[in-house]
């Protein structure tokens, strides 16, 4: 979806807060750690999250144990994160609730759901600089969830007043914000008018075969998201009384196809799972072989001494 790392970011000085904290890898924990400590001389005094997906929040609970830093969440994210937060130190977060971080720092906490139904953004209005995680991207628009309240999340971020640059949580940073989300907007307002025409067409269509008109140019690999992206708008013109939809007929259990194909599926990923576990013991055994020296080729090695 997005070949970018996930941002981190660190507000405040000294006692820092992170906005996100990455994906559960060992890179993610170095900078946390080596490089705050070294470069920023700094430490984790807060970590808040921009949403429960698993790429900005696995090191929640190494943080605590880490730095001992408090952990803030919105309300929405508790249920979702359930599994991925620390025993102590979560708080929980109300819209625009202020944070008040080291060196006199005020971050605003804003519910901006959509993309998630927990996602937030937060934004230090001082400096006009606006961090919003996957509510909006840096080199690519975002999937969503929820298009009717995304809407109403664009339009809250538009009438912000000051702003200047957003962080994103995938991408480079966006120097034209406004800019930005007029074309998030303008982008959404297409691509409904898009599935309007494609309905006013006929015949009836489902959800994929508009994905296949609409994303015929689209990396086919992408289209499941677009497919989630199309049922999203048509959730939305369902509730404006604009779409009807026949109920379907979902799958209730897999056929015996189904069925074999999942059981391969497992067989084959037990063997990826033994190949790694293999490789990392040949990984071992090399690296203890070169602390052993001579003593990995000889029973009793050579001896030398200088000739008298």
């Amino acid at each position: 979806m997005h070949p970018q790392y996930t941002t981190i970011y660190l507000v405040g000085q000294d006692q820092v807060f992170t906005i996100d904290s990455g994906e559960d890898m060992e890179r993610y924990r170095w900078m946390l750690r080596g490089y705050l400590a070294a470069t920023e001389h700094a430490e984790v005094a807060i970590s808040g999250v921009s949403h429960h997906h698993r790429d900005h929040t696995g090191n929640l609970r190494w943080l605590r144990d880490e730095f001992k830093a408090e952990v803030y969440i919105p309300t929405a994210a508790e249920p979702l994160l359930s599994d991925a937060l620390p025993e102590t130190g979560v708080h929980h977060l109300k819209d625009e609730a202020t944070i008040e971080v080291s060196g006199e720092v005020k971050l605003q906490m804003m519910l901006t759901p959509g993309h998630s139904v927990d996602s937030v953004c937060y934004y230090l209005e001082d400096e006009g600089v606006l961090f919003t995680g996957d509510t909006i991207l840096g080199a690519s628009t975002t999937t969503i969830t929820d298009l009717a309240a995304y809407m109403q999340t664009l339009a809250r971020l538009k009438a912000l007043p000051n702003l200047k640059v957003i962080c994103p949580g995938h991408g480079p940073l966006i120097y034209d914000p406004y800019d930005i989300i007029d074309d998030y907007i303008r982008r959404r307002e297409v691509r409904e008018q898009e599935i309007v025409d494609l309905l006013a067409q006929g015949p009836d269509l489902t959800s994929w075969a508009m994905v296949e008109k609409l994303y015929a140019a689209v990396d086919k690999r992408l289209w499941r998201a677009a497919d989630r992206v199309v049922q999203t708008h048509l959730r939305k013109l369902i509730d404006e009384g604009k779409v009807n939809a026949s109920p379907g007929v979902a799958r209730t259990s897999p056929t015996p196809e189904d069925a074999a194909a999942e059981e391969e599926h497992q067989r084959r990923e037990e063997i990826i799972r033994q190949a790694d576990e293999y490789r990392a013991q040949m990984a071992r055994q090399a690296l203890l072989r070169q602390e052993m020296g001579a003593s990995a080729e000889w029973l009793e090695p050579p001896h030398y001494s200088l000739t008298h």
